[in-house]
């Protein structure tokens, strides 16, 4: 009796002290905090037991299991909004995950915000999980149940979008799971327009792309907003700290990227008085070895703001890239002109403005001095047309025009139009009448008939000028920039204001100029197919952003073949229009032209098999935009014959049959006994496109991607908006899931704790992994080893 009383109290003791101390780490006491009639604090209060950890929200992936929130009733009764405001956190390297992990010592508190879907909702049930450490570790769950009619009142209201960040700028570790943390601020113009800041602090190696990230490369920033239109409107693009540049030989550009921190100040006006708060959205990538879509959604309060303050890096950086792009637009609006001076419009006045200044000037100083007067009154009469674009137009709508796909598709019918001119259907011209009265006036003599001289000059050679004027004034608007249509104008007059100065100064020179004759319409016609072959570019521009898919790159590249075809042959004498003179034979120039003509032709056909094409890089659609994703034939690896595909299927890379519906994917890899490899991609991830150019591509990867695995293939980034039934709002981060892309990256999130592309897992039909994931790797023999170690786990 006396043994068996022993043995009874120890197991008690032992019992006893293992629960004290293993088994109740953590005691919690909560309560309800009232922010609104729909809005609530839910907060748990911890105490943690000596030298016990419990870990963060924000602990990183791959170590100890962080705090999450769920409950039955979410989506029903109410809304979890974003994370849990954290008290303090430490950090500390941990030698078993080789990561440096965040946890709470001793005491923590987390705020849990609600909002319901019903305001008559009295009372929330809500279970937060997490995992506690010490040399043990215990899984914790601690199931409560709010009363929230018994919640305490505070004043706090919800916050403004820039204290948000700071806290989780204080919060969330800067690292390869979170490479880019925003702070955000409001800074005031006047009673109805704002500065919208956001300061980016960018991990070691990352690029976050900027606003001007070219077409068809890495996602470029973008900001949005449902209430666009309704309260406030946004005004251009935004202002934008230091940039960086480097080529890219994936998309085969020059991408444009913040590095380390970035600041962008985006302008708005409000539509209405007595707007206090609005929310927007920044949109972007960031990119290293893998890519991540950035995301970050702020409620601006517009009561609490700052000063204007100046960004003199942007403002450096912002300038010397618009220097160099007007150059560049100067140099092309100089050349521009020197052609409309050898047109038949223009060319055969140039004899008879000497012959005009020859009888007015006295002397040779007096003829020099109108010269000059002459220039600068062609270039002050251009120069005012390219004002009054960017007067009419604004700064605004200039910067719409560059995007806009309906302002594209104008530009292409004006330059068709242009083009067709120039080719001889017909002449785009002034009223005769303005050219008579201008013209009884260049009799006046003196500085006026100087002037009105110029003017005539305008108006007469408008039939051969109007086209390029046009074409010039439109690639000068989608810059995007105020200044642009006048620096275009001014290349533009000051290739045509030269040579009539020099020679209305210099006569004697008339005699080395060659004689007018039907090289000058031979010109002209040149300029109109080249003006036609510019033209598809800008329809191109507005396919690409309306993703219709009519104009794919293999269609436009063909068109130029057609295009610059026609032009060689029209060269070489074999195509006569309406108004060339007869052709006996061509002479050496034209000839040596119509050849490099047909070598251009001869190397733009590759490219409807997939060739890069890296001389006219930046005019077709990309790569990835065409019939298959590597071109007609695809190049890069597939075979030339496709399989019949599977209902729901796409031709992927390299013809792969790919899913891009889960349910889909999944439904089909039941049916025909194989395993699933999800891809999580993105249409403009560039390490996704070379896993698939370099691994994928690998004969042996091939085979089996083809035959022994269902791949279903989820674009994070994919823009078409999901029906208004099915968008919902994100438990994980409490954002509105719009998009199919939004869609995808959520559930790569909630399902797997990542949101970094490219992301791969092999799964079964019960959607169970069958191996660890893998993300971005160019080794192929890594990449092939695991996919047969993953098939080998299927099949067993």
């Amino acid at each position: 009796m006396k043994k068996i009383l022993i043995l009874f109290i120890t197991l008690f003791i032992t019992n006893t002290i293992f629960s004290q101390d293993m088994m109740e780490p953590v005691t919690w006491k909560t309560y309800t905090e009232k922010i609104s009639e729909t809005e609530y604090y839910l907060v748990f209060e911890a105490s943690i037991a000596d030298k016990w950890h419990l870990y963060s929200q924000y602990n990183p992936e791959g170590a100890s299991l962080p705090i999450e929130f769920d409950s039955e009733q979410k989506g029903k009764l109410f809304n979890f909004v974003g994370k849990a405001e954290e008290s303090e956190t430490h950090k500390e390297y941990s030698d078993v995950w080789k990561k440096e992990e965040i946890f709470f010592s001793k005491k923590a508190i987390l705020k849990q915000k609600i909002k319901l879907l019903n305001s008559d909702v009295t009372d929330v049930e809500v279970t937060l999980y997490g995992q506690a450490c010490k040399k043990s570790c215990i899984q914790i769950e601690k199931t409560a149940k709010f009363d929230l009619s018994k919640a305490i009142v505070t004043i706090q209201k919800q916050e403004e979008g820039n204290k948000k960040q700071e806290k989780k700028t204080q919060k969330i570790e800067l690292n390869d799971n979170n490479p880019v943390i925003f702070t955000t601020s409001v800074e005031k113009i006047s009673n109805n327009e704002y500065y919208l800041v956001y300061k980016a602090t960018i991990a070691d190696k990352w690029h976050l792309y900027s606003q001007y990230n070219p077409e068809g490369a890495s996602l470029p920033i973008e900001f949005d907003s449902e209430q666009k239109g309704k309260l406030f409107n946004f005004v251009g693009k935004a202002e934008e700290s230091e940039t960086h540049k480097e080529y890219s030989d994936v998309w085969k550009k020059e991408e444009i990227f913040f590095s380390k921190k970035a600041i962008l100040k985006q302008k708005i006006k409000l539509l209405k008085e007595n707007v206090t708060k609005i929310e927007v959205s920044l949109y972007g990538q960031v990119c290293k070895t893998a890519c991540i879509q950035v995301e970050e959604t702020v409620l601006f309060d517009l009561t609490k703001t700052t000063s204007v303050t100046s960004i003199s890096e942007t403002s450096e950086t912002k300038n010397k890239d618009q220097k160099q792009g007007m150059l560049t637009l100067f140099i092309l609006s100089f050349f521009a002109g020197f052609a409309a001076l050898l047109t038949p419009c223009v060319f055969p006045m140039i004899p008879m403005t000497v012959s005009f200044f020859t009888k007015q000037s006295k002397n040779k100083a007096q003829g020099i001095r109108n010269a000059i007067v002459y220039g600068l009154a062609i270039i002050v009469i251009y120069v005012i047309i390219g004002l009054l674009v960017s007067v009419i137009f604004g700064a605004d709508a200039l910067n719409e025009l560059s995007t806009n796909p309906w302002f594209n598709i104008i530009f292409f019918v004006l330059l068709v139009v242009f083009a067709v001119s120039f080719l001889g259907a017909f002449e785009i011209m002034l009223p005769n009448s303005w050219a008579n009265k201008v013209d009884s006036q260049a009799d006046r003599g003196g500085i006026i008939g100087i002037l009105f001289m110029a003017l005539a000059l305008a108006i007469v050679s408008f039939s051969c000028t109007g086209p390029l004027v046009g074409s010039a004034l439109v690639a000068a608007a989608t810059t995007g920039n105020y200044f642009a249509p006048i620096i275009s104008m001014f290349g533009f007059s000051l290739a045509i204001a030269l040579p009539f100065a020099l020679f209305a100064a210099f006569p004697g020179w008339l005699n080395s100029l060659p004689r007018s004759g039907g090289w000058l319409n031979t010109v002209k016609v040149v300029l109109g197919f080249l003006e036609l072959a510019l033209a598809f570019k800008f329809l191109s521009n507005a396919d690409l952003v309306l993703d219709t898919h009519y104009l794919q790159r293999e269609v436009f590249i063909a068109i130029w073949i057609a295009v610059f075809g026609t032009l060689a042959f029209y060269l070489f004498g074999k195509i006569q229009l309406p108004h060339d003179s007869p052709l006996e034979h061509i002479s050496v120039g034209r000839l040596l032209l119509g050849l490099v003509t047909l070598t251009f032709v001869i190397y733009l056909i590759p490219g409807l098999w997939g060739a890069p094409l890296k001389i006219i890089s930046g005019f077709p659609p990309p790569m990835h935009y065409s019939e298959s994703p590597y071109g007609v034939g695809n190049s890069q690896g597939g075979s030339s014959i496709k399989e019949k595909l599977p209902e729901g299927a796409v031709y992927g890379p390299h013809d792969i049959p790919s899913f891009e519906d889960y349910e889909e994917g999944l439904a089909y890899a039941k049916e025909v006994g194989k395993p699933i490899l999800l891809d999580f991609t993105g249409k403009a991830c560039v390490n996704c496109r070379k896993m698939e150019e370099q691994v994928w591509s690998d004969p042996e990867v091939l085979q089996i991607m083809k035959n022994d695995i269902v791949l279903i293939s989820l674009f994070v980034d994919f823009k078409k908006e999901l029906p208004k039934e099915e968008q919902y709002v994100s438990v994980e981060t409490g954002k509105k899931i719009r998009t199919i892309g939004n869609k995808w990256s959520d559930f790569q999130m909630k399902k797997y704790k990542a949101n970094a592309q490219p992301y791969y897992v092999l799964i079964d039909h019960n959607e169970d992994n069958l191996i660890n994931f893998v993300s971005y790797d160019p080794d192929i023999e890594k990449y092939l080893n695991w996919l047969k170690e993953g098939i080998n786990n299927f099949k067993k």
